[in-house]
């Protein structure tokens, strides 16, 4: 079976900054140390899964085309960089709007990517900066870690590497 790193997006992958909703272009900044924290995990042989609430869209704020153009400036970086991502499940939803199954602290697009990828969640991390990203982990088997909001990811690998 396969191991994985699940990722947050805002706050761990780019920048959130003041914008509690990233959904334009001019908006996504990489935090410092992505780049190099990724590479590293896809050395030690995990797959790079992104897991990411986008609200936004159900609340009226943004479209699925902006958040996917968002997506695209990610994959862009990451891929001239060397690094895979398998894929990026988002939730559209919010609890204001709508109820769903998807919606982090929910479990089921961790549960998805465990199926359709094979993974072990017992040899499986999903790095996050909130707590229902952990209360995600925790309920599809996979080891939580939070970091702070837009901290320079490197600070992880000491999780690794001692």
């Amino acid at each position: 079976m396969n191991k994985a790193i699940f990722l947050d997006r805002d706050g761990v992958l780019n920048i959130e900054n003041d914008h509690y909703y990233v959904y334009r272009a001019e908006d996504v900044t990489l935090n410092t140390g992505v780049i190099e924290t990724l590479q590293k995990f896809q050395e030690m042989g995990f797959l790079l899964i992104v897991i990411t609430n986008q609200g936004a869209i159900a609340m009226g704020l943004c479209t699925h085309r902006d958040v996917e153009t968002v997506h695209g400036i990610l994959m862009k970086e990451f891929t001239e960089n060397g690094i895979r991502i398998e894929e990026i499940y988002y939730c559209p939803h919010h609890d204001s709007v709508e109820k769903c199954l998807c919606r982090k602290p929910g479990s089921l697009l961790i549960e998805k990517a465990l199926a359709r990828f094979g993974i072990d969640p017992d040899r499986s991390y999903f790095i996050g900066d909130h707590e229902r990203d952990m209360a995600a982990a925790r309920k599809a088997g996979v080891t939580p870690i939070k970091v702070e909001r837009d901290q320079d990811l490197r600070l992880v690998l000491k999780e690794f590497y001692g």
